[in-house]
């Protein structure tokens, strides 16, 4: 029986978003794992960028495409095969956080959430998912957030997005086990990315932006926010051989928040 290994040699991975953030880090990982990957953004600097940063050569194709568009996300995941031959990964990492109430989000704000959070998840997988299991199988991970479970105030939209994708990754799981198609959430809390610092310029007040990441992190009993490597190690993890009997699962990467309760016991 072959040794299952951590490294990605020989895979082909397809990973949305993958220009910023917890998406780019990923990407980043799994090209120096070995794999081949496709990144897609809708911003065409982020994408220059990201080639730049990764710097693998060969091993990276970016392409231009909206998650929300059917089309887009076909030719995606056709640009992977024909690039490389097949796919055997994909993260859904695309998303967008956008603030608001059910009473003061606009009808627009609520559908852009919803279609490049959600709507986006399901058109990559519809044509991803088909190309996986040509290959015997594969692995699918969608990045969803604790906000699945325990949300803020104000982000109404967002948070539904995050529920639906742990439900959706279940759905998933199990109508694709037969392939040998693993299907797994990841579910991050506070992790230090462009998104997160966009927020923290946002609701800083007299604070600079970096002390409002500093004061979230308190929040999370290790005491700080996360690393996008940190995220992608787990996202390394899944994509590996390493975790064959794991599906249909939502990994916490949380620094132990959701483990806290609000009540404090006095001293």
């Amino acid at each position: 029986m072959r040794k299952a290994k951590m490294d990605l040699s020989g895979k082909i991975a397809l990973v949305t978003g993958g220009s910023k953030g917890m998406g780019l880090g990923i990407a980043k990982q799994f090209c120096e794992q070995g794999a081949n990957v496709v990144i897609c953004s809708n911003d065409p600097a982020s994408l220059a960028a990201a080639e730049t940063e990764i710097d693998s050569g060969e091993q990276l194709v970016s392409v231009l495409a909206d998650v929300s568009r059917a089309g887009d996300m076909a030719q995606l995941t056709e640009t992977a095969v024909s690039r490389f031959g097949g796919l055997d990964v994909l993260v859904n990492c695309a998303g967008v956080q956008r603030y608001g109430t059910v009473v003061d989000t606009p009808e627009e704000t609520w559908d852009e959430v919803l279609n490049i959070n959600l709507k986006g998840v399901f058109l990559a997988a519809k044509y991803a998912i088909p190309e996986i299991e040509k290959r015997g199988g594969g692995s699918v991970i969608n990045i969803a957030s604790v906000q699945a479970y325990a949300s803020q105030s104000n982000v109404a939209a967002y948070t539904a997005t995050k529920g639906a994708i742990v439900a959706m990754t279940r759905a998933m799981a199990l109508d694709h086990a037969q392939a040998k198609i693993r299907v797994n959430a990841i579910c991050p809390a506070a992790i230090d990315t462009p998104m997160l610092q966009k927020a923290a310029e946002l609701w800083k007040g007299e604070h600079t932006a970096q002390a409002t990441i500093e004061a979230w992190g308190q929040g999370h009993p290790v005491g700080r926010v996360g690393t996008i490597e940190e995220v992608a190690a787990v996202a390394n993890f899944l994509a590996s051989d390493l975790c064959p009997f794991m599906t249909g699962s939502d990994v916490k990467v949380d620094g132990g928040v959701l483990s806290k309760l609000g009540i404090i016991l006095p001293e």
